[in-house]
């Protein structure tokens, strides 16, 4: 079994390929906000270097939000058009799940609450515990909050963009020590989606192409653009 994974969902792009028990491609390219440029071509590479046909693939896993607006329309629209092409069945991936299963890598922490940075005081929030299969799994519902709304909210220690957002408490500090990367700095790759990715396929929790969709959380996402931009 191969699976694709893609990751565009923040403001970098990356790309993993897995087969059932190892990683066969990895690449992530930093530069900001550069994902419609370079999410192909890290596709093409992938399938390249690991002589891998498309029509190989068991599934496409792809980071459906939420998060950034563009990045998260990108990585569905591509996720969906490469499964489309060969009849692929399709697994989305909480970029919040994803960013959790990225701080049990780095961290090895085994509960975290994920938090992005929404902008316009907000934040995309979810507590995840890990599981017996190693994959981090969310214990209540993804939200977006304000900064107070989501400090109540928190269960764990905060990782990602939007942690230092909400104020800080005692777990944070008997933790500390495990935190060898900033809180603020860790991040999802593709190799995160592709490790969640490995045991929803198993499951067969996939869904057919049309049914790949972006989530954003905030339902007035597009209305939102210019103000983000703002925010920025």
């Amino acid at each position: 079994m191969k699976l694709l994974a893609l990751e565009t969902a923040n403001e970098h792009c990356s790309v993993s390929l897995i087969d059932d028990v190892q990683e066969l491609y990895f690449q992530l390219d930093e530069r900001p906000k550069a994902q419609t440029q370079t999410i192909l071509p890290l596709t093409e590479q992938a399938l390249l270097q690991t002589q891998t046909q498309l029509a190989d693939l068991a599934a496409i896993a792809f980071s459906r939000g939420p998060g950034s607006f563009s990045g998260v329309r990108i990585n569905a629209a591509v996720a969906q058009a490469l499964a489309w092409s060969q009849d692929l069945p399709v697994i989305p991936v909480s970029s919040l799940q994803a960013l959790a299963q990225a701080a049990y890598r780095l961290t090895g922490l085994h509960q975290v609450t994920a938090v992005l940075d929404a902008r316009m005081q907000e934040v995309y929030i979810a507590n995840f515990s890990l599981d017996e299969n190693g994959i981090m799994h969310a214990v209540d519902e993804e939200k977006l909050l304000n900064y107070e709304q989501a400090t109540a909210y928190r269960k764990f220690t905060a990782i990602g963009s939007g942690s230092e957002l909400i104020k800080p408490n005692q777990i944070d500090s008997q933790e500390a020590s495990i935190l060898k990367t900033s809180a603020t700095e860790i991040r999802a790759t593709a190799q995160d989606i592709a490790t969640i990715a490995r045991i929803y396929a198993v499951q067969k929790k996939w869904v057919d192409a049309e049914h790949a969709l972006p989530v954003y959380l905030r339902d007035d996402a597009w209305k939102k653009i210019p103000e983000q931009s703002k925010a920025n």
